[in-house]
């Protein structure tokens, strides 16, 4: 043991002293006094930092020689080897009261040197290639004669006689006779098979699994033989190339990560990021205290990753930060409370966008949002999305090529005057998002295309403002249109913001403005608190094996309500400062409308419904399948030729076969 100890106390201390207790333990036991404030004279020295406001770290020092003593007449040093054998009682006292004590018990032994120079001899082991560890490596059997082991020296001459010429053959650990018939030099060319050349192996006689770990044999070049195959020369491949779904790495070869949501619905924090694959995730986190880690608190120097970019060069992450103004799509109460701690620039948002070219990666930004955010349970709701994007950093991600692809999102659009032309600026369409505590976010979600669904929020409505149902409607009425602001719809997935004929004007139902509003003393009707979405889109074409779907119809209408305060008992509230919810919804429905490309049905289909392929199993018109217009496997033209060169083979066939000589001579003998 060394003769340094240390403690360290977590209190607020005036000063600290050490006291000795009990000096030799051998002697002294019993019960130990209380804790004291009086300082003690010891072979101790007690040295104290401060490392925190509450913090003292004390560290002890044997003021004393370890070395044994030589003489009687040495004094400082140990008599015996045990050499300490004390019990320490560290004391922490704020004024002449104690706060807190530490024992310590101190065992320290005397430093014992050699007496002689020390030998760096080492046993010298063999090469155990054809030398064994063992010199008899068959004796098993320690002082008795092993049958068979001409080796054993426990066996007798008279022993030794009786196996003399049938001995182990081949020590182990050597080589081994004879050479495996396997090996290309195991045959002479008078006996060998005439395909042994092509299936032996070329190896040497010493590399043989008897010679174990040990053996370090040398590595031979074949001769060159003749070959099969014509060589092939390829270019080397760049280190790292994506493929799709390929995970990205950063250039110390490790995974680069981003928080994502798991199957179970649990976020992970250190998940890969895989090639061409987007995704978005939440994850929700109850703050107790301020973060000082990631994801939620982070650098822009942790962020600037140098990634590989499969090309053999790297891309530097683009950092770009934002600071939140409106913090209820991010946390639950945004609202100051006290007994709360302020947390500074906590990170809300990652929005990476891998910008990508062949199997390679040209650039890489990234948008942090930040926010203030009050801590002591508080729900704070962290976003994380990935977009991969063709082309520059300018580019924007399509959704489709050319039509619409299942889940992308729906392009919306807004018609803008530039110079003199016009032009379609993009913008997404959006349903109500709403924060954990239910209330209306600021942003919405974008939809996405061919899913069908329902969202909605809850809108914070005084007592007052149902006084006013023409203004209440009229508010709610800007904030549903607020929500999604595109007048166009992108009729395919890749749209030109230049061409009008790639865009659809959204079809609005308007309201009926005669409808009455008001219902009596809190209570307003006619309130538009759902806007519907429907789109209506067709498969235009199917390429390599996925459906183009394009937009041919889009309607928005709004629904309206009736709102009506209430206070427990259900009799609208009399005070004008009550605060009740009411939900507002958006929903969206996708249609599929069906074109019948088919052929018409004939009238033997329409009377003869028994023959009908479509209604029955057996269908006897298609029994030759390949050579009706109903296979789509190939185009009709090929698959007819193919049909026809089977025919002429049955045909050929059937006038060179058996069966037409046996009719051509029953034709001549009957004509003789």
């Amino acid at each position: 043991m060394a003769n340094i100890l240390s403690a360290r106390f977590l209190c607020q201390c005036a000063y600290i002293i050490l006291i000795v207790l009990i000096t030799d333990a051998k002697s002294n036991v019993g019960r130990l006094p209380p804790p004291s404030c009086s300082e003690d004279l010891t072979q101790w020295v007690l040295t104290q930092e401060l490392v925190g406001k509450t913090t003292v770290r004390v560290q002890l020092s044997l003021n004393r020689s370890l070395l044994l003593c030589g003489n009687n007449n040495d004094t400082d040093c140990c008599p015996e080897p045990l050499c300490v054998l004390e019990t320490i009682r560290v004391s922490a006292c704020l004024g002449n009261t104690s706060q807190a004590s530490l024992l310590i018990q101190a065992r320290i032994y005397a430093q014992v040197f050699p007496t002689e120079p020390v030998s760096d001899n080492k046993t010298v082991i063999p090469n155990q290639v054809y030398r064994p560890l063992g010199s008899c490596s068959c004796d098993l059997t320690v002082g008795a004669c092993d049958v068979r082991c001409c080796c054993d020296k426990d066996c007798s001459p008279e022993a030794l006689k009786l196996f003399q010429g049938q001995c182990l053959s081949g020590p182990f650990g050597g080589e081994v006779s004879p050479v495996p018939d396997y090996l290309c030099i195991a045959q002479s060319a008078e006996n060998a098979p005439d395909w042994f050349p092509f299936l032996c192996v070329i190896s040497l006689p010493e590399n043989n699994p008897f010679l174990g770990l040990f053996y370090e044999g040398d590595t031979i070049t074949p001769k060159p033989r003749p070959s099969f195959q014509r060589p092939v020369l390829s270019s080397p491949l760049p280190t790292h190339i994506y493929q799709q779904g390929d995970p990205i790495f950063t250039i110390s070869d490790q995974y680069f990560t981003i928080p994502q949501n798991s199957l179970v619905g649990q976020c992970v924090d250190n998940a890969p990021v895989a090639f061409l694959k987007n995704f978005q995730a939440q994850c929700v986190t109850r703050l107790l205290s301020c973060p000082t880690g990631p994801p939620l608190q982070t650098t822009p120097t942790e962020l600037r990753v140098q990634v590989r970019d499969g090309q053999g060069g790297v891309v530097t992450v683009d950092v770009t930060d934002k600071m939140a103004v409106d913090l209820r799509p991010f946390v639950a109460s945004p609202v100051a409370e006290d007994g709360r701690l302020l947390c500074e620039n906590v990170t809300l948002a990652l929005n990476y966008k891998f910008f990508w070219k062949g199997n390679g990666l040209t650039n890489i930004t990234l948008t942090r949002i930040l926010g203030n955010v009050l801590s002591a349970s508080v729900g704070l709701t962290a976003s994380y999305s990935v977009v991969f994007l063709n082309g520059d950093a300018l580019a924007q991600p399509n959704s489709g090529n050319p039509g619409y692809q299942v889940g992308r999102p729906v392009i919306g659009g807004i018609v803008d005057t530039l110079g003199n032309g016009t032009v379609i600026q993009r913008t997404p369409v959006n349903l109500w998002k709403p924060v954990s505590s239910g209330l209306c976010a600021s942003e919405g979600r974008i939809v996405l295309f061919g899913e069908n669904s329902t969202a909605g929020c809850l809108l914070p409505v005084s007592l007052q403002n149902l006084t006013q149902c023409s203004l209440l409607s009229q508010n709610v009425a800007s904030l549903q249109r607020a929500l999604s602001t595109a007048t166009h719809i992108a009729r395919n997935g890749d749209p030109d913001v230049l061409n009008l004929t790639d865009w659809l004007n959204i079809s609005f139902v308007e309201l009926n403005s005669n409808q009455p509003v008001g219902g009596g003393i809190g209570i307003c009707s006619g309130i538009p608190s759902h806007r519907h979405i429907h789109v209506r889109s067709i498969v235009t074409e199917v390429v390599g094996g996925l459906p183009q779907r394009e937009i041919q119809a889009v309607e928005v209408s709004d629904h309206v309500s009736t709102w009506k305060f209430e206070c427990g008992g259900g009799d609208p509230c009399l005070e004008p400062t009550g605060i009740q919810t009411f939900p507002v919804t958006s929903s969206i429905t996708f249609t599929d409308i069906s074109i019948n490309t088919g052929p018409p049905k004939t009238r033997f289909q329409i009377n003869f419904t028994e023959y009908d392929c479509d209604r029955n199993d057996v269908c006897w018109p298609q029994l030759a399948f390949p050579l009706t217009r109903y296979y789509t496997g190939e185009s009709y033209s090929l698959s007819l030729a193919k049909g026809l060169i089977l025919v002429f083979f049955f045909i050929a066939a059937s006038i060179l076969g058996t069966p037409w000589k046996q009719i051509r001579q029953a034709w001549r003998s009957a004509s003789l």
